[in-house]
């Protein structure tokens, strides 16, 4: 197969602020199916989320410093040029016109997020744009909240990696990726009590988190009052 046409990911989120939950099941579920290279796309305006502490600016920049030394993740800013809510459908339907109809494209989400999928815009439509890549997260249940959608997830799965790189899109893959139990929330949170979060992120993160304040105690507080 031509260079040209290996399988190609994307790994979307709010990243306030990005950390070893994000880069850790990614780079060993990129390992496990063949990656050489994973874009990241910072969501501008969630649809389905509360908006970021941190501005688009500072989550950017905690990205760039974050993958400064991980050749295998690149930035993608396309959603935070937009001023509309960040449907991952249209996100797709854009790059699969800028790849062509053969490039095999995946989406990585979490567990958490396919048991909620048929809740997303146009959501039967993303396995015609891309496969799904799914990293386990604590907690959650293997299976979908009903047997329609039980049936839809088990007619598209596959455990063999090498069909992602065969075809552009339409399969489910569950990655076999640690569990790694830390979330944004978490971490905010932690900062708003005016705890470390040293082992959760990045030192270069957590170094710029401190220089800018952000999730301080105060800042907690006035989003508290608003």
């Amino acid at each position: 197969m031509s260079e040209h046409l290996s399988l190609h990911a994307l790994f979307g989120g709010t990243f306030d602020p990005i950390h070893f939950g994000h880069l850790h099941p990614v780079a060993a579920l990129a390992h496990q199916v063949g990656l050489q290279q994973v874009t990241l796309l910072p969501n501008n305006v969630p649809p389905h989320r509360p908006q970021p502490e941190a501005s688009a600016a500072q989550r950017v920049e905690m990205v760039k410093l974050a993958i400064a030394d991980q050749p295998l993740f690149r930035l993608d800013q396309r959603e935070l040029q937009r001023a509309t809510p960040s449907w991952t459908v249209e996100t797709l339907a854009e790059l699969r016109q800028e790849r062509g109809e053969q490039q095999p494209l995946a989406f990585i989400i979490g567990q958490d997020s396919l048991l909620t999928l048929h809740k997303w815009h146009r959501w039967q439509d993303l396995l015609s744009l891309c496969h799904l890549l799914v990293c386990k997260r604590p907690g959650y249940p293997a299976t979908m909240e009903s047997a329609e959608l039980q049936q839809w997830l088990d007619s598209h799965l596959t455990t063999d990696a090498r069909a992602l790189h065969q075809q552009p899109a339409g399969w489910i893959f569950m990655a076999d990726t640690p569990l790694v139990s830390i979330s944004a929330t978490e971490i905010r949170q932690r900062r708003h009590d005016g705890e470390s979060c040293d082992d959760l992120l990045p030192a270069a993160v957590s170094a710029y988190i401190d220089r800018e304040g952000l999730y301080s105690h105060c800042q907690g507080r006035d989003i508290l009052r608003r």
